[in-house]
């Protein structure tokens, strides 16, 4: 599914009313319709029910009206509190005709008179809908209508946000000041950026995609480079498991990982491999460290490699690697590597010799932050697992301007870099040198724990081994990694391990298979 900027959505609804001829009016009561539809899912049967929609003056507040028009007909009980005084235009205006001539009760809102009245409406209701300000907000919320999102979320009741919560960016998420906690989000024709991103999707609750409409051949136009990772996607590209399969038909997987003290990182990304499906999986790693992590990992093969310094790889493993490379099909690097001066050395070599696919992770990342170059001189393009904190090695930016808008930190870097960039994090995001992205939605705070991380380069890198393409395996494997953590969690947020996550993938493909 694609996902829509909210310059990208206006452009749509445009050009369904210029080109296809669908009046703005009826787009707007389809919107409201469904809005309605959703409130009557949360409060049932509507008569008497007491119903509270806050509404701007665009058309945002139009849908609103449509909306309370919808649920007065069946007998709820609506209240209509209007952000300021000005005159209400367009499809809105027509909207806000009709429902004063149905006598509804509409309460202008200019002063703190006005909120202290809405506030009382909103403590006895029974549901409240935020028809404030919709995509097009920007900045901080103040005045009266600050007031209004803190009467909102202080009532204590379920709330349907029209769009997207107002005071949430529509394109990054963020929320510069106040912005509404909503129980549940309508969100029309596409999903917005800023529905999948924190702290947006939070503020967003339970989000319905509603069709309101909109011609299908705009909404899946091929200029809108964002996209939703589904589960319906990721089951067309989980590769297939033959009857008659072998471990050599199911891809090998090497993996240069590990250094004395974070053992844990390569054994982790070497089970994960396993766990994901991959036939063989190699583990090459400090000649020193090698019968430790031949303890470890029973399913796994070691390769020990020239040391540097005792337990780190050095520079003279380069050869070794390089070989180990030509007998597999794709190449990880990086989980618990150290940053060692010659261990870096070696990873940069690694990427300009190898001619297997990469996948670079942790300390593989680390070796190029200011080696760049390193990238464009690979053989092939490498799939880079950065969290926003390694991204900003890489590319110079801060961590917070990264998350500030994760979707434009990702592309950037991918285009700059020529590889395919995986930004870790809530909403993950998947982007490509030539402009398309995927933002993920699976997983939760239970993956905030050492190793996870470690656990999705394993996972990527047996995807690539089983036949995916560099970039489906990123974007697979992102929703295969935080569907298993939402599985894993299933007894609480708290408390899960990295390790956790091994025994829930197979569970996780397990699952799309059979959906």
């Amino acid at each position: 599914m694609k996902v829509a900027t909210a310059a990208e959505m206006r452009r749509i609804d445009a050009r369904a009313i210029g080109e296809y001829g669908l009046p703005g009016v009826a787009l707007m009561e389809n919107a409201g319709g469904a809005v309605a539809r959703k409130v009557m899912e949360i409060v049932g049967e509507p008569a008497d029910k007491k119903v509270c929609i806050f509404a701007g003056r665009g058309n945002n507040g139009g849908d609103g009206f449509v909306a309370a028009r919808h649920l007065a007909g069946r007998g709820a009980r609506v209240k209509v509190f209007l952000l300021g005084a000005a005159a209400v235009g367009g499809d809105a205006g027509v909207n806000l005709a009709i429902l004063l001539k149905m006598g509804a009760e509409v309460f202008e809102v200019a002063g703190e008179r006005d909120c202290d009245k809405a506030a009382v409406a909103a403590a006895v209701a029974d549901c409240l809908v935020d028809a404030l300000l919709g995509t097009g907000f920007r900045g901080e919320a103040d005045g009266d209508l600050a007031a209004l999102i803190n009467i909102i979320n202080a009532a204590g009741k379920p709330v349907v946000a029209v769009d997207i919560p107002t005071g949430i960016d529509a394109d990054s998420g963020q929320a510069r000041g106040l912005a509404v906690s909503a129980t549940h989000t309508v969100t029309f024709g596409l999903p917005k950026p800023g529905l999948l991103f924190q702290p947006g999707a939070a503020h967003a609750g339970l989000v319905t995609v509603a069709d309101i409409g909109l011609p299908a051949a705009l909404l899946e136009d091929a200029a809108i480079r964002q996209n939703a990772v589904t589960a319906g996607l990721v089951r067309r590209l989980l590769p297939l498991r033959e009857p008659w399969a072998h471990k050599g038909a199911n891809g090998r997987v090497a993996l240069v990982a590990g250094s004395t003290g974070l053992t844990g990182a390569a054994a982790l990304a070497a089970l994960a491999a396993v766990r994901a499906g991959a036939g063989l999986v190699t583990l090459g790693v400090a000649a020193g460290l090698s019968a430790i992590m031949a303890v470890k990992l029973t399913e796994v093969m070691t390769r020990p490699l020239p040391e540097g310094a005792s337990g780190v790889v050095g520079l003279a493993a380069v050869t070794d690697v390089v070989a180990l490379a030509e007998s597999a099909d794709v190449l990880a690097v990086g989980p618990g590597l150290g940053r060692a001066e010659d261990t870096g050395a070696a990873v940069r070599e690694i990427v300009r010799h190898v001619r297997c696919p990469l996948v670079l992770d942790a300390d593989g990342l680390n070796a190029l932050a200011g080696h760049g170059e390193v990238l464009q001189q690979a053989a092939v393009p490498a799939v880079l697992t950065p969290h926003p904190g390694e991204l900003a090695r890489l590319t110079g930016k801060a961590p917070a301007a990264i998350n500030a808008d994760r979707l434009a930190a990702a592309r950037d870097a991918a285009e700059s870099l020529g590889a395919v960039v995986v930004l870790k994090g809530p909403g993950t995001v998947v982007a490509f040198p030539d402009g398309e992205a995927f933002i993920n939605s699976t997983g939760n705070a239970a993956l905030a724990t050492g190793g996870t991380g470690d656990v999705l380069t394993g996972v990527i890198a047996a995807l690539i081994a089983q036949g995916l393409t560099s970039r489906e395996a990123a974007v697979a494997g992102v929703f295969l990694h935080g569907l298993a953590g939402e599985l894993a969690a299933r007894g609480g947020l708290i408390g899960m391990a990295a390790g956790d996550l091994l025994p829930a993938l197979p569970a996780a493909i397990a699952s799309l298979r059979d959906g």
